[in-house]
């Protein structure tokens, strides 16, 4: 048994694709069956190598492995040919040369009558040997087929057109190519979005034609943003890959669309052997999903909190090299990710928040530094500076230790210590506990912090 995902390369990999590539992994998964990967390039016009890199790429930061492919369409146009000359000898297929003025004039007048716009078969009976080729459809009879989403569908066939199999140039169409591969590739279960559900009943007609076995159908709901409309960049429907730039881990976001119509009760959480494990078609919803930003950022803190730790730090690395962050100048990075984790929003923030232990500052914020640096913080400074030059083990408990004998030492509260310590650590006064933070910077550049702080406060006052 075997499913497949078959996206277009005329544009990113999006929520939208990727949702329907995750239903049809977690089917293959759940059924022990091969999951197919096929790229359908035959509109050579918008299909880019960009695009075929974005899907590639998406797919792997998802996780989402195939056992066959890709497979490129554009390697296949002999074998579409020899299906299409099939056709036309068994008198299933004719040529036609109407002009698109003939075409368009044919529309009006049938809109007019209030019929449904098709094409009239002017040219069924015509001996041609050029122009389009087209499918001829049966006029009587029904088309009926079984959707796990939407149940029995019933087309009669007095609706359907004569579909252009083949264009002037020669080059196949998406109804033509989809069939031959499904059926050569052995696709069991199409799981596609529901737009292609009126192309479903055609392809059952040219399945027929040909006298090949059908397979299942499964035509999932779009996704809509959060007021109703169609999802679009202004509700996030952005490239993949750039939900990855923006720090979300991939099994947050698989966690997410994999709920984006489809439900186990009410939990929200599910790791992917959940998903596998629970997965059934005919729990998706057949009616549209929202999509919603806040959920998504809700899932993901939640998995940057739990997830396994050598799995976290792999990915925060792609987000260190991006802001050229060498981990072999500072802490263990397993370690300071581990004490990150419950105050990060995202990997981004995580990323951003390493940066202080790895890389020293240039210079102090200075609307932070003429607040807080002057001749009372001063004194301050420097018993930080000697109480912690003497500590042996360089350790949070034994930095706070430090902090407390300074606080009662000059009886002030631990926000007069705090707030210098934390501007001098860090430069913007941005950081986690303070006695945490110094243990990761370490004891010599937490010493070379503070005299700048105090080599500032003397420069300035």
């Amino acid at each position: 048994m075997k499913s497949r995902f078959a996206p277009s390369p005329t544009g990113y990999l999006h929520i939208g694709g990727a949702r329907t590539a995750l239903f049809a992994w977690l089917w293959a998964k759940k059924t022990s069956s091969k999951f197919l990967l096929r790229i359908e390039d035959t509109d050579q016009e918008r299909s880019t190598q960009t695009s075929v890199d974005a899907i590639l790429d998406g797919m792997e930061w998802l996780g989402l492995d195939y056992d066959e492919g890709p497979i490129y369409q554009s390697d296949r146009t002999e074998r579409y040919n020899e299906v299409i000359n099939e056709l036309l000898s068994n008198g299933k297929a004719y040529y036609c040369d109407c002009s698109k003025e003939r075409l368009e004039k044919m529309r009006e007048n049938q809109i007019a009558k209030k019929e449904k716009p098709k094409y009239d078969g002017c040219c069924r009976d015509k001996a041609l040997k050029n122009g389009v080729i087209r499918f001829l459809n049966p006029d009587d009879g029904l088309v009926v087929f079984h959707d796990f989403v939407k149940g029995e569908v019933r087309i009669s066939n007095s609706e359907l057109d004569d579909l252009i199999i083949s264009r002037t140039d020669g080059s196949p169409t998406y109804n033509l190519t989809v069939v031959v591969d499904d059926h050569d590739m052995e696709i069991d279960c199409v799981i596609r979005g529901d737009d292609h559900i009126n192309n479903t009943p055609k392809q059952i007609n040219l399945y027929k034609a040909m006298g090949w076995p059908l397979p299942e159908f499964a035509h999932v709901p779009m996704i809509l943003g959060s007021d109703g409309s169609r999802l679009s960049k202004r509700h996030g429907a952005l490239n993949l890959l750039a939900y990855r730039d923006e720090g979300f881990l991939p099994e947050a976001l698989l966690n997410y669309i994999v709920r984006l119509g489809w439900s186990n009760g009410d939990q929200e959480i599910f790791s992917v052997e959940e998903m596998i494990d629970l997965f059934e078609l005919k729990n998706i919803n057949n009616s549209p999903a929202s999509f919603n930003q806040e959920k998504l950022e809700w899932i993901n803190q939640s998995y940057i909190k739990s997830t396994e730790i050598n799995n976290l730090v792999e990915n925060l690395k792609w987000h260190l090299n991006n802001l050229n962050i060498n981990l072999d100048n500072g802490p263990n990075i397993y370690e300071l990710a581990e004490s990150l984790r419950e105050r990060s929003g995202s990997l981004v923030d995580m990323a951003q928040s390493c940066v202080m232990f790895y890389c020293d500052f240039d210079a102090f914020d200075s609307v932070q530094a003429n607040k807080v640096f002057n001749t009372n913080s001063k004194p301050i400074l420097e018993d930080l500076v000697a109480n912690l030059n003497s500590i042996n083990s360089w350790t949070a408990e034994n930095i706070h230790s430090v902090i407390k004998i300074i606080c009662e030492g000059h009886d002030i509260g631990f926000g007069k210590v705090g707030q210098p310590f934390r501007l001098a650590l860090t430069g913007n006064g941005k950081s986690g506990s303070i006695d945490i933070s110094a243990q990761f910077v370490g004891k010599e550049r937490t010493l070379a912090r503070l005299e700048k702080a105090i080599d500032w406060i003397n420069s300035n006052s």
